[in-house]
């Protein structure tokens, strides 16, 4: 099992499946954000029930969403995340590492194949690895620091409309966002098709699926996102004050 995962084609698996189960991870992240895009064309976002009990009829969908992603299961799913993120980055550099010193430079970590002759993305897995890293940490603050840490230390999550509101009402924040967002469909974009050929789907038929799936699957969950930022900005500019039951969510700004 040891030199499993210290061998070539072993880590070059795990990264796969550290990568796979990140991809699940954003497509269920991106939904429940999309509920405040929902919520908005019901004209309720930021509809939160007096009686702050989880899964309550008072809440709109993208509060609901957070109560979801604050139950007991997704709060034992946060760490097993969290260690699978810092497998996926730490074989990630690994694997770079070796690329370095045997090719003589930085490239992407590689299957045999003709990957060496494919998009800029596939040959700097490991540069938009680390610029999505560093976004990430700017992003942890605006929303995670705020919402499941504070109920992990016993107090209380802040009201989820608020934080989208006050992080997405400066057009700049919008724009590093969805620069962000570009960077990691490019990511997801490669590792996706990535991921199927390391474990052998690399026939010339099943790979041009995978990387036109890839593009959908890709596409599809950066929209999620890019739609979130994008309605959050215009409900925190020109929409929310004429909400009665969000217009004070505002008087904090």
């Amino acid at each position: 099992m040891a030199n499993f995962l210290t061998s070539s084609i072993g880590k070059k698996f795990i990264q796969s499946v550290s990568g796979a189960f990140l991809v699940i991870f954003l497509l269920l992240h991106g939904t429940i954000n999309f509920f405040s895009v929902i919520d908005s064309m019901h004209g309720v976002f930021g509809k939160v029930a007096a009686d702050a009990v989880r899964f309550s009829e008072g809440d709109g969908w993208f509060q609901l969403g957070c109560d979801f992603m604050s139950t007991p299961v997704i709060d034992i799913m946060v760490p097993i995340l969290a260690l699978g993120f810092l497998i996926h980055i730490v074989y990630g550099i690994w694997l770079s590492v070796e690329n370095y010193t045997k090719r003589g430079g930085i490239k992407r970590y590689e299957v045999a194949s003709k990957a060496k002759n494919d998009s800029w993305s596939a040959k700097n897995m490991f540069v938009l690895g680390i610029i999505i890293l560093g976004f990430l940490a700017f992003h942890l603050t605006h929303f995670w620091a705020k919402m499941q840490l504070r109920e992990f230390m016993g107090g209380e999550a802040e009201n989820p409309y608020y934080l989208l509101l006050t992080t997405f009402k400066n057009w700049w924040v919008l724009a590093l966002y969805i620069v962000w967002f570009f960077f990691i469909w490019l990511h997801l974009n490669h590792g996706f098709w990535s991921m199927f050929q390391t474990i052998g789907w690399n026939n010339k038929k099943w790979l041009k699926r995978l990387k036109v799936i890839g593009i959908i699957v890709s596409t599809l969950v950066i929209l999620l996102f890019v739609c979130t930022a994008v309605n959050a900005f215009v409900e925190a500019n020109f929409v929310t004050a004429s909400h009665q039951w969000t217009a004070p969510l505002l008087a904090n700004f």
